[in-house]
């Protein structure tokens, strides 16, 4: 379904060329893999069944890991209220409306489609944002929604979970054949591990650099949609800022939705290589915004 979100030709090509060489990869593993494994087919099968359920129930597994909960317009009116205006202007449908109950402040979207879709922020977000503010957020997060971000990141690593499934596959059946095994076996296993090493570094990568386009697309979205880049930025700031001085606990809770999050959570003294985040940094994600508010002559303060 179509909404109103500003589409991002160059966030689709590269997008587009990113998911053409992921489905090369995977091309060239499944040829080697049928080369060198004979028991294949159960690998990508159990890998398969992995992929339909994360896909599946992304929503649940997403919220039940933050401790999200889904809430009324009667008990958060002020967050039902921006997200009914957003999806209005968006011509959305409205996605279900989640608060998770901890002092991060962030906020994220999860679902297969836009029809079983969920927003969720927490407690942290909405006591540090104005208004105004949480509104950037939240178009972000249904940008993410209306163009399908969490099944093409699912999709995407599908390649990535059945390397390392092989891997695991491969490691307990020569540990478990002992001495039995002979010497072309061995080699046979070395070569398995070393392909599917290589492919899921490979992936590892690619889903990282699509993640990045990503992020930079839906704030470029949100901007659009709100016409206020610069309260954007401003919530980016706070976010990004407040979150080095939330409790640990909260952060290694958090740290494995990064890829879903407004601002990945990073702990206290951090440092990530631009390759390796899921995330572009805050000077990019600042600029971009910058960039963009000079275009739309938005004169507000960030």
């Amino acid at each position: 379904m179509r909404s109103r979100f500003a589409p991002d030709r160059g966030l689709t090509t590269r997008m587009a060329v990113t998911m053409f060489l992921l489905g090369l990869l995977y091309v060239a593993f499944v040829a080697a893999l049928i080369a060198l494994l004979k028991s294949v087919v159960l690998v990508i099968v159990i890998a398969a069944a992995l992929l339909a359920a994360q896909y599946w129930y992304s929503d649940r597994i997403a919220l039940y890991a933050m401790r999200g909960r889904i809430v009324t317009p009667e008990e958060q009116p002020l967050l039902h209220g921006v997200v009914d205006r957003l999806c209005a202007t968006a011509d959305m449908p409205k996605p279900r409306v989640a608060v998770s109950d901890m002092d991060l402040p962030n906020a994220f979207a999860t679902g297969r489609n836009a029809d079983h879709a969920v927003v969720c922020v927490t407690t942290g977000l909405m006591r540090r944002l104005e208004t105004e503010e949480l509104e950037g957020v939240i178009a972000h997060e249904l940008s993410h929604v209306a163009h399908r971000d969490v099944a093409v990141i699912t999709i995407a690593s599908f390649l990535g979970v059945i390397a390392g499934l092989v891997v695991r596959f491969a490691f307990y059946s020569q540990l478990l054949g002992g001495r039995s095994r002979d010497q072309n076996a061995a080699v046979v296993f070395m070569a398995v591990i070393g392909v599917s090493a290589l492919v899921y570094a490979i992936s590892f990568l690619l889903i990282r650099a699509l993640s990045r386009y990503r992020e930079l697309a839906a704030d470029r979205a949100a901007a659009m949609l709100t016409a206020k880049p610069s309260v954007l930025a401003s919530a980016l700031t706070k976010v990004t800022g407040d979150i080095a001085r939330i409790p640990t606990k909260d952060l290694r809770t958090a740290q494995a939705f990064n890829a879903f999050f407004f601002s990945p959570a990073l702990g206290p003294g951090t440092t990530m290589a631009k390759l390796f985040s899921t995330h572009p940094t805050l000077e990019r994600r600042l600029e971009a915004l910058a960039d963009l508010s000079a275009e739309l002559g938005d004169t507000g303060g960030a």
